[in-house]
């Protein structure tokens, strides 16, 4: 059936006015959440811990970061350390500052920065170029959550700006107990993970992942909930964060 001019008008103004709000809400319910997991206290801390084999910390004054990634090399027993502060990384063997190409120091820091990112989740979801947008209530479990999107604005969301997030925040308590992502680099791909044993330290919520793929190679971020309780997901991994040290 064919809608008239004016019927299509009011639907294309109706949604325009619902996006301020979508976004607003999911706004006010990400600051909840950071709130919860204590952003005031990750403002000011030194983090330290361990994630597969090598030892993280993260160090915050507000908007000043240095983060930091340290190991030995297996095969040298040399050690590494990598720094990344908001000046760039600058890599040390052995305390000796090392001269690394463009392409090495750019892998380096986005893997540096991606294992801080994911372990102080959803801390970094104010950043300048998130965009936020509330998707749905749902529940996953017989739980009640927001289920909020988040994209990326080209210019400060790095290069994998295309990515796409979902964010389950539990309606109740405010925590952050699943997310998803795709990706476009290396062949691409999109994963589910959902959070377990949850503790606090020194202010701060830390939880552990079980990570999972789905079954059908998806990209469709906004259908893993459902995918997950269909059991259409098969488990990949778990993401363990140990030994973890607040100085705040």
């Amino acid at each position: 059936m064919r809608l008239h001019s004016y019927t299509l008008i009011a639907i294309t103004l109706g949604f325009f006015a619902c996006q301020p709000q979508r976004t607003d809400l999911a706004q006010t319910i990400i600051d909840q959440a950071i709130a919860i997991q204590g952003g005031p206290v990750i403002d000011q801390a030194t983090i330290d811990f361990d994630f597969r084999g090598r030892h993280y910390r993260a160090i915050r004054d507000g908007g000043t970061f240095q983060y930091e990634r340290i190991f030995t090399v297996d095969s040298s027993g040399a050690l590494v350390r990598d720094v990344l502060t908001n000046e760039g990384l600058t890599r040390y063997i052995n305390g000796e500052v090392v001269r690394l190409p463009s392409k090495d120091s750019a892998a380096y820091s986005s893997s540096v920065n991606s294992v801080i990112y994911y372990a102080l989740l959803p801390y970094f979801l104010n950043d300048p170029a998130v965009q936020k947008t509330y998707l749905d209530s749902v529940s996953i479990h017989n739980q009640p959550y927001h289920k909020i999107k988040v994209t990326f604005a080209q210019t400060g969301g790095g290069k994998d700006y295309e990515d796409e997030y979902v964010y389950w925040i539990h309606r109740k308590n405010y925590t952050m107990d699943y997310l998803a992502y795709n990706y476009h680099t290396d062949g691409g791909g999109a994963r589910f993970r959902e959070a377990y044993q949850p503790r606090i330290i020194a202010g701060i919520r830390f939880t552990d992942f079980h990570n999972y793929e789905p079954i059908d190679q998806s990209l469709d971020v906004e259908l893993f909930d459902r995918m997950y309780q269909q059991d259409s997901m098969k488990l990949l991994s778990e993401i363990v964060t140990e030994n973890i040290e607040v100085v705040n």
